[in-house]
């Protein structure tokens, strides 16, 4: 993805601020588990820079843990929503800006960018992370999506022919490859030469939607958010009808996390 076409996808979040925080889900407690297993840091002690909270889907369970953060959120609607949501958790505050111009009073134990790192300029992302954690600190990192084990839900076969009907087929060579075939980012970390002890925890799980919700959250989704209004409501209803006949009115997704934790070297 081209720098233009990134912001330009980075930066559609923002338009749908109040449908991203009723359609996008909380993060699974195991995510947390592995995170400070990986990190060997107890929560109470940790202060994290957050990269991108959205509307505070990651924070919130943070925050429960008892961490201390400093979330950046590119988005000036995003992040209204995010304070709102946050207010109860006096350990945690909202900055809006992009995390490539932040400037961080104090150096941090964990950088963590839960679903927001492929959206932080390639260039310069190690390095601002680096140079935002104190000597040993983590960088945390989740790379993944929407994930096709043996026996995924044949909805996302059969709504296939809509997306290519409307010009906007979302895989190339269908069926995708299985969540085992999935590379992680551990040699591009290595590459960047600020990092070591890479470790990687991989989990693949389930979540259910009505039609509703599935629609609520493809509405956010930034590719969606971009199409031409007419052929996303085309999607949508198609969505809708393909759901919507099922004896139970739900489809199952399976969403692969891999999960990146490495610490940061003491000298750079």
């Amino acid at each position: 993805m081209d720098d233009d076409r990134r912001i330009e996808r980075a930066r559609t979040f923002d338009t749908v601020a109040q449908l991203y925080d009723r359609g996008r889900r909380a993060y699974s407690e195991e995510f947390f588990d592995d995170l400070f297993a990986l990190a060997e840091i107890a929560p109470d002690k940790c202060a994290v820079l957050e990269v991108g909270c959205g509307t505070g889907q990651a924070t919130v369970a943070l925050a429960r843990r008892g961490c201390r953060i400093v979330c950046v959120e590119m988005g000036a609607n995003l992040a209204r929503v995010a304070r709102r949501n946050l207010a109860p958790f006096e350990r945690v505050g909202v900055v809006n800006a992009r995390f490539e111009d932040f400037e961080p009073r104090a150096p941090f134990d964990m950088v963590l960018a839960a679903n927001s790192w492929h959206w932080i300029d390639p260039r310069s992302r190690y390095e601002k992370a680096a140079a935002a954690l104190k000597p040993g600190g983590v960088l945390a990192f989740t790379t993944g999506g929407h994930a096709f084990p043996p026996g995924f839900d044949p909805f996302f076969t059969e709504i296939q022919a809509c997306y290519d009907a409307i010009g906007e087929g979302r895989v190339e060579g269908w069926t995708p490859p299985p969540p085992e075939e999935i590379p992680d980012s551990r040699g591009e970390i290595e590459q960047s030469g600020l990092f070591e002890d890479v470790r990687v925890a991989r989990r693949v799980w389930t979540e259910e939607f009505t039609a509703d919700e599935y629609v609520a959250m493809m509405g956010t989704a930034s590719d969606h958010v971009l199409m031409e209004p007419d052929k996303r409501m085309r999607l949508f209803a198609e969505m809708r009808r393909l759901i919507d006949a099922r004896p139970d009115g739900r489809i199952r997704r399976h969403w692969l996390t891999i999960l990146h934790v490495a610490r940061r070297k003491a000298t750079r």
